[in-house]
């Protein structure tokens, strides 16, 4: 195997060891890191498109792999998630700076023999570089199939944008490296003037919802953490057209002033584009292609519904980017997941959003949230164990054993739920919003 700057004497790329690029590594924060949301997501992604079971993140130094995210795998902690940078196909990328791509690892002539194979059961593998602004390659992103098979030019563009990502995310965490000092005296005066913070916030979110008639209404957020921080969570519930309403759930990756601003963009994109497209799917792929057009600095997920009350109560449309399922809750207390699964926004113009027709019965309740409803985790104890997360079938079976209650009161009982379960520590921000449909008397 070429590489343009050469091997060294163990046969690995002589990239690995530049000074120049375990600088950049190092600047990047990232080695020794553990998980984040924003990088599962898009490993996520990644695997959903190609249809791989494994898809991973890492970073790459002169001797060692440091898997930064791989969502199929329980994290433990940091020294158990990296391995001999030989153990692994991720230096590849690195070294070429650019993509590499194996169809048959076990006779491509590359990789043939390559100790990796084994141990991960690599069939197929695919992987792009991480790089930084300055065109420093210190890692990749990849997936791995078990079988051999063809890449589709779809599956490597998709898996190249996905990568881009992951190096803009980086690269702006370098960027703003420079500045640490500068943005914590920001942040510690921000943090003092906690009411300038939460009236941005509050500026994001609608102060009242607007009544609906025919229908009792209720939304509650709750930040994560004590200080006061702008954060991606937004919900909101207005008028579209003739009778037509609309309510959003969605959540913003990342919080500071670059979350606001995607907050903002998302929320007045959808008002304006909600009266003239009856989908959910349609205006969700306007927001995407805003995003992409004024390239947001951070992608979202989001739950859209339109909707409008009929004699029999309910009838509508709802459309999921990347956004957990909506809940229904049935009169007789029996709850249902709502919605399919789609692409998340603001990453690729290729995206999957589907539209899924419902239907609300007197009595019966919508329930859309975001996921620190269904990821939460209880504050860490002494030795920094948490206990079990409060997760989709806990959301699920309180808002069953809330059968009977107002929009209100339903509200009331998940927020008190998830309170007593995180001990009053949230892990994530947290969002509600609960349509319902008053029984009849």
């Amino acid at each position: 195997m070429t590489f343009p700057e050469g091997i060294r004497e163990d046969g690995l790329p002589a990239v690995l060891s530049d000074p120049a690029r375990l600088k950049a590594l190092e600047d990047s924060h990232q080695v020794g890191s553990g998980p984040e949301r924003v990088f599962d997501d898009l490993t996520r992604l990644a695997a959903t498109v190609t249809g791989c079971d494994i898809a991973a993140i890492t970073f790459v130094s002169g001797t060692n792999t440091f898997w930064k995210s791989v969502p199929h795998l329980p994290y433990t902690d940091t020294e158990s998630w990296q391995n001999a940078v030989g153990d692994s196909f991720c230096y590849f990328p690195v070294g070429l700076n650019g993509p590499f791509v194996v169809e048959n690892a076990a006779k491509d002539p590359r990789t043939e023999g390559h100790p990796a194979i084994e141990p991960w059961g690599v069939g197929a593998w695919a992987g792009y570089p991480i790089v930084t602004s300055d065109g420093q390659a210190i890692g990749s992103m990849c997936v791995i199939d078990p079988k051999p098979r063809e890449w589709t030019p779809g599956e490597l563009d998709t898996l190249a944008v996905l990568a881009r990502a992951v190096s803009s995310e980086v690269s702006l965490r370098v960027s703003l490296g420079a500045a640490r000092f500068a943005l914590e005296t920001a942040e510690e005066a921000l943090r003092t003037a906690g009411e300038l913070t939460r009236s941005l916030q509050e500026s994001l979110l609608p102060p009242v919802l607007r009544p609906v008639p025919q229908l009792d209404t209720a939304a509650h957020y709750l930040p994560a953490g004590e200080e006061a921080v702008v954060v991606g969570d937004f919900y909101d519930l207005f008028h579209a057209r003739g009778p037509w309403w609309t309510a959003v759930m969605g959540d913003v990756c990342g919080k500071g002033v670059e979350a606001a601003k995607v907050t903002a963009l998302a929320r007045y994109t959808l008002r304006a584009d909600a009266s003239e497209h009856r989908s959910p799917a349609a205006v969700l792929d306007r927001l995407n292609t805003a995003m992409l057009n004024q390239r947001a600095p951070r992608f979202l997920t989001a739950a859209y519904v339109t909707f409008r009350t009929t004699p029999k109560g309910v009838t509508g449309r709802v459309c999921l980017a990347g956004h957990p399922p909506a809940l229904i809750r049935r009169a007789d207390g029996q709850v249902q997941q709502l919605g399919v699964p789609g692409t998340l926004l603001g990453v690729t113009d290729k995206i999957r959003l589907t539209d899924m027709r419902f239907t609300l019965a007197p009595g019966d309740l919508l329930l859309l949230y975001t996921d620190g409803a269904c990821e939460a985790r209880p504050a860490p104890d002494a030795q920094g164990l948490r206990g079990p997360m409060f997760d989709e079938t806990a959301l699920a079976r309180t808002l069953a054993d809330s059968r009977g209650l107002d929009a209100e009161a339903t509200v009331a009982r998940i927020s008190a739920t998830l309170a007593a379960h995180n001990g009053g520590w949230a892990s994530d921000d947290t969002a509600l919003l609960a349509l319902r449909v008053p029984p009849r008397p």
